[in-house]
This record gives structure tokens, C-alpha cells and sequence, in this order.
């Protein structure tokens, strides 16, 4: 069972979301919040599997609470989601430790395939999200670097074929996009990305972007 805390300003979004987690027998919405600092300590005390953010809410926006959840230590990982005009605040979501971003709209379907992904330790987000995302705000994403790339011990410790899944991964590509680039097996591929993350201590794959962000890899 995957327990879910809904975080959204909107009660009637949060009715729609609980409502379509207790209609399967695999998700549970085990709790509501309005605002983000009721979302900070419901989550620590209820420990969920998965919060589902909103960004934009009155008091403690979802970014702060992301931050806050996160720095806790505590089990739970945050799906934010976000909408068209809200992009501007994704960038500020990732470096807060989100493990993914899906859109308002997307279908159900989407929505729990992305609820499962985060709850067993992976990182969702669309690629065309993705893509659209570092292209608006690669300088964002970019903070000012006072050292080389090649000076962080952290890339020494890839190989050759673990550093082109790792520029592959910053650029937004799916699995089966480097495989096929690759001419790998998905389930290659995934093994190569855990190695990548545990050598370069990202919590997630989306933490992986930002690392090869931040080194000037992409």
C-alpha cells in the first residue's frame, strides 16, 4: 500500500485526488493540507510514502515545504505538480529535493504510474517537461561555478560509459532513449543510472540533472 498526504490550497482538487486514490487498492490517502506548514508536520507525523505538492499556496508555499520535508530526513518524497504558467517555480522545486513534477492535467494514469515511481525511490518527471524546462532555465538550473568540472573527485569516480549516461540523464532523456542510443538494454541502462547516483550521491535521478547542470556537463 502506498499512503499519500494531498497538499493543495483548492479543496476541491484535493477531493478529486483523494477520491482517485482510494479507488485503487494500492494507494491511500492518509491525509490533507491546505498550506505548507500543516503539509511539514502532518508529514512527520503521518510519514507517508509520497506527498503530493502544489506550488502555489498561501503562507508556506510548496517549494519551502518541499525543502523542509526533505532536509527532515524523513521517509516521505514529494511529487510536486505544477502547470504551464507555474514553470517559472520548478527549477526552485528541484534544488528543494522534489522527486518529480507532473502536470495538473495529466491523466489519471499518469498521475499514479508517477505516485508508484516516486514511492519506490525513483524520479519522475515528463521528458518533454524536462527538456522544456532546462532550455527555459539552464541559467537558473546553472549557478555561478568557481571550479572546473573536472576538478570534482565525484566525476573521477565514473566510467567512461557511466559519464555518457550521466550527460544523457542531464539532457532529460528517458531509459529507453539511451538505450537506444546506446544499443543497452533498458534494464542496463537502469543499473548504469543507479551506479551513477550512488557514485555522485544523488538522491534521485532529477538530483542528477542538477549535478550535470551545475558542472557545465550539458
Amino acid at each position: 500500500m502506498i499512503t499519500v498526504l494531498v497538499v493543495d490550497d483548492q479543496e476541491l482538487q484535493r477531493y478529486g485526488f483523494r477520491m482517485l486514490l482510494e479507488s485503487l487498492p494500492e494507494t491511500e490517502a492518509v491525509g490533507e493540507a491546505a498550506h505548507g506548514a500543516a503539509a511539514v508536520r502532518m508529514a512527520a507525523e503521518l510519514r507517508p510514502d509520497v506527498v503530493l505538492m502544489d506550488i502555489r499556496m498561501p503562507g508556506m508555499d510548496g517549494i519551502e515545504a518541499t525543502r523542509r520535508i526533505v532536509a527532515s530526513g524523513g521517509r516521505s518524497r514529494v511529487l510536486v505538480l505544477t502547470t504551464f504558467d507555474l514553470d517559472e517555480y520548478a527549477h526552485s522545486a528541484l534544488r528543494a529535493g522534489a522527486s518529480g513534477f507532473l502536470l495538473k492535467d495529466a491523466r489519471p494514469a499518469e498521475l499514479l504510474a508517477g505516485i508508484r515511481a516516486v514511492a519506490q525511490g525513483d524520479a519522475v518527471i515528463a521528458p518533454a517537461l524536462t527538456r522544456r524546462l532546462l532550455q527555459e532555465f539552464t541559467d537558473q538550473l546553472r549557478p555561478r561555478r568557481t571550479t572546473d568540472s573536472a576538478e570534482d573527485p565525484r566525476l573521477s569516480q565514473l566510467t567512461d560509459r557511466e559519464r555518457e549516461i550521466l550527460i544523457a540523464v542531464g539532457k532529460g532523456w528517458t531509459n529507453g532513449e539511451i538505450a537506444a542510443r546506446f544499443v543497452l538494454s533498458e534494464s542496463t541502462v537502469k543499473t548504469h543510472v543507479g551506479r551513477v547516483l550512488a557514485k555522485i550521491g544523488a538522491r534521485d535521478r532529477i538530483q542528477a540533472v542538477i549535478f550535470a547542470y551545475d558542472l557545465g556537463l550539458v
